[in-house]
């Protein structure tokens, strides 16, 4: 399914909004326990070398990747986030580009390149795909993708507007804040989600709808494990591990499927095809 044209600018305008420049410019040290995991596996093998980040936003998970390696490339399309990230880290190659296309980058270079956030899922399937085909060209042979990705059977799948309403609470003040609240954001999110219902897709393996993110304002991709497994195998990729947001515990080949969030895959690209070429 390719989005209709309008939905492109309607990412660009919620990665461009207040609320996506806050939230991406609190200090943290994780996301969550699974992306602590994910970073965990790879940062011995990929320390001192070249990284690459996808998504950098305004910077939240800068430090964590330039503590792996100072060697180190950062990519946004949004020149708003990408101007925040640039006043916060002076000194570092950050650049405007778009992950679908990253023919400025060279190919094979990467021990690391990292797409956090869920960023992957905020383009079409189709566009996925290119992302994953750029993510393998600029990757060296033996290196490591990490990117996250939504989980269709999690409970974010499951999000509805509904979420909006008031949790009660016995203390008049508090509660009043809480009506006032779901009165100033029910509106637009029922909107947002009611205009987007048509766009909704079901396929086999993923699914296409409005996220609760930003207000049911954007459609991304919830993904299944098979899934996005078939995927990366389909690319050439070899799966290392993969980790669930929420607790960080790995969940290993012979699993199907989980209620976690979201999911972390680590992949490998294969060096055999350089192996045979030596021989």
């Amino acid at each position: 399914m390719t989005m209709p044209a309008p939905l492109h600018r309607i990412y660009q305008r919620a990665w461009q909004s207040h609320i996506a420049s806050r939230d991406f410019t609190i200090e943290k040290t994780w996301i969550d326990l699974g992306l602590a995991a994910a970073f965990d596996w790879v940062a011995g093998e990929c320390s001192g070398q070249p990284v690459l980040e996808i998504g950098v936003g305004a910077g939240l998970t800068v430090p964590l990747m330039t503590r792996i390696s100072a060697d180190y490339t950062g990519i946004d399309y949004s020149p708003r986030m990408l101007d925040e990230a640039r006043q916060r880290f002076p000194g570092l190659d950050l650049r405007l580009m778009d992950a679908r296309d990253m023919a400025g980058l060279e190919s094979d270079h990467y021990a690391l390149a990292a797409f956090c956030w869920n960023g992957i899922d905020c383009v079409s399937y189709e566009d996925r795909q290119r992302v994953l085909e750029q993510m393998y060209r600029v990757t060296r042979p033996g290196g490591l993708v990490l990117f996250s990705s939504h989980n269709r059977d999690g409970p974010a799948f499951r999000e509805s507007i509904w979420q909006l309403r008031p949790r009660f609470s016995r203390n008049p003040l508090r509660l009043g804040w809480r009506l006032v609240r779901m009165l100033r954001l029910f509106p637009p999110a029922a909107y947002h989600c009611l205009r987007h219902l048509r766009c909704r897709r079901d396929y086999e393996g993923y699914s296409v709808k409005a996220a609760a993110a930003h207000f049911f304002r954007i459609m991304i991709v919830y993904t299944t494990l098979p899934e996005q497994r078939r995927q990366l195998a389909s690319f050439g990729f070899q799966i290392d591990a993969v980790f669930g947001s929420g607790d960080g515990k790995r969940i290993y080949a012979e699993t199907r499927t989980s209620d976690a969030w979201w999911f972390y895959f680590i992949a490998r690209k294969p060096v055999h095809h350089f192996i045979l070429a030596d021989k």
